[in-house]
């Protein structure tokens, strides 16, 4: 090949070379320009509302301390562990790689209960033992009571922990429920995003949780709570952490008595305060029933994940349990299992003695926020609670206050459908990024005029925490509604 050959090529080539620099460096100036629009776009609809008064919220039930570790470093794969499984309850090593692999693969969220309290210390332990790994206080009510005290809120949190622990709990907070010597613990093994383990890659950041609870399964702070209840005036109620009776050894009976006494709860508040009912992983049908019964036709309000919704959702209309569902559901999928949901639980309430009228549902995805709620009732400020619970999605996820843009990540398509069947299209508009919208839903020839709000969510790239997040979504989404 000629010299003035090679130059002509090597010259193209440095030249394509230029104009894919410059195409890549444009396309992200225009990303970054976008979901800087986003951002502010959020953040001016986060802070057109105020909170005035202080709210008055009890949050029941239970705290622990939560240990996290990187899953990598106390889970190591071997082809001897076989294929990925599933079971309800975890007896030993073996079960807990299974487990682990059968739900990481998915990118799910999971929580299983460890009878084995030897490999559970063990495991405990060893965990500790890196230095990478560390404690926070956790539970699905006291995260919720932390981040309603953030907001501003006048907070009862439900729960019976040691003196230590106590102490960790701002003074805002007033605890009901005793003291115990030894604190539950929840060992939270985290994972990124394109995390590998072995063959298998996960699709999202997430949390695998074992636990070996003595107190929250059994609600040890019910009493103190209940009493307190009694003379509190109270704007709202929150019903938690209800997925530790999960596949725990009750005595055959026991645990039906429990939400009995959860029900009853429920149903002597005033109307005037609002119950809301958060929702977790649940894999016992028996106990995910016996919550659609005494549990959920007794709240106005309901939070979940895009994986507890499906679970619901299938328990309710198909009548049975799923494990695990996608990751990163489109919008006009959850926003149709919301509209059946709706439906279905009200139609149920009336039946039902006491129930009370469904009157809000949010269901926070890694992708974006949706929540519906029924017009002319409490519940205000639907947009800016979907834009303030996207936006502690990613606060929280990424531990800090204020957002960079270079951590940040939009997977939500350009646009979105309202529904699978007759939906219509939604631009995604970065100026303007929560679309709200009006329907009417017909339950037994009962029009429900609701308004539909969905918001985008700038994903955490650089993930520091994932549990605890859907609990500082839906409480940062009340705020503002209540």
């Amino acid at each position: 090949m000629g010299i003035n050959k090679r130059l002509k090529i090597g010259t193209c080539l440095a030249v394509l070379a230029v104009l894919a620099g410059l195409y890549y460096r444009n396309s992200e100036d225009v990303l970054q320009k976008r979901l800087s629009a986003l951002l502010h776009g959020l953040e001016r609809l986060e802070s057109k509302y105020s909170i005035t008064n202080k709210p008055r919220v009890a949050v029941g039930y239970g705290i622990c301390t939560d240990i996290y570790v990187d899953a990598k470093y106390l889970l190591h794969y071997s082809n001897e562990i076989g294929s990925p499984e599933h079971f309800d309850e975890i007896n030993t090593e073996e079960q807990l790689l299974k487990s682990f692999a059968y739900y990481f693969r998915h990118g799910a969220a999971a929580e299983r209960y460890m009878p084995n309290r030897t490999l559970f210390d063990q495991l405990v332990n060893k965990a500790r033992s890196f230095p990478m790994a560390y404690s926070t206080i956790g539970g699905n009510a006291a995260i919720m009571a932390l981040r309603f005290a953030r907001e501003g809120c006048d907070v009862i949190l439900a729960a019976k922990l040691t003196k230590s622990l106590h102490q960790m709990i701002p003074q805002v907070i007033n605890v009901i429920g005793g003291e115990v010597k030894r604190d539950d613990i929840h060992l939270v093994l985290e994972y990124k995003s394109g995390d590998m383990w072995g063959p298998y890659s996960s699709t999202r950041a997430n949390r695998y949780i074992i636990h070996n609870d003595e107190n929250n399964p059994v609600i040890s702070s019910f009493n103190a709570f209940d009493k307190t209840l009694s003379t509190a005036n109270l704007d709202l109620l929150v019903v938690s952490g209800l997925q530790m009776m999960d596949n725990y050894p009750f005595e055959e009976g026991e645990r039906e008595k429990i939400l009995q006494k959860v029900n009853k709860q429920m149903v002597t508040r005033p109307l005037k305060t609002k119950i809301h009912f958060e929702m977790a992983s649940f894999v016992d049908d028996k106990l995910l029933s016996e919550l659609c019964n005494l549990i959920i036709p007794f709240a106005d309000s309901l939070g979940m994940n895009e994986q507890e919704i499906a679970n619901l959702y299938n328990s309710m209309y198909y009548g049975n349990i799923s494990l695990v569902a996608n990751s990163i559901p489109r919008v006009a999928t959850v926003l149709d299992q919301m509209r059946t949901l709706f439906k279905l639980i009200r139609m149920r309430g009336k039946s039902i003695p006491n129930s009370r009228v469904l009157t809000r549902m949010h269901v926070h995805t890694l992708a974006y926020q949706a929540i519906f709620t029924v017009k002319n009732t409490i519940w205000k400020n639907t947009m800016a609670a979907a834009a303030k619970a996207s936006l502690t999605a990613h606060r929280h996820v990424c531990a800090t206050s204020n957002i960079d843009i270079q951590k940040a990540s939009l997977v939500m398509d350009e646009s979105f459908s309202t529904s699978n069947t007759h939906g219509i299209r939604m631009p995604l508009n970065v100026d303007k990024p929560v679309s709200c919208w009006e329907e009417t839903l017909s339950v037994e020839k009962e029009n429900i005029p609701i308004e539909v709000c969905v918001a985008p969510v700038l994903i955490c790239t650089q993930a520091a925490q994932t549990a605890g997040g859907g609990d500082n979504i839906s409480s940062a989404g009340l705020v503002l509604q209540i």
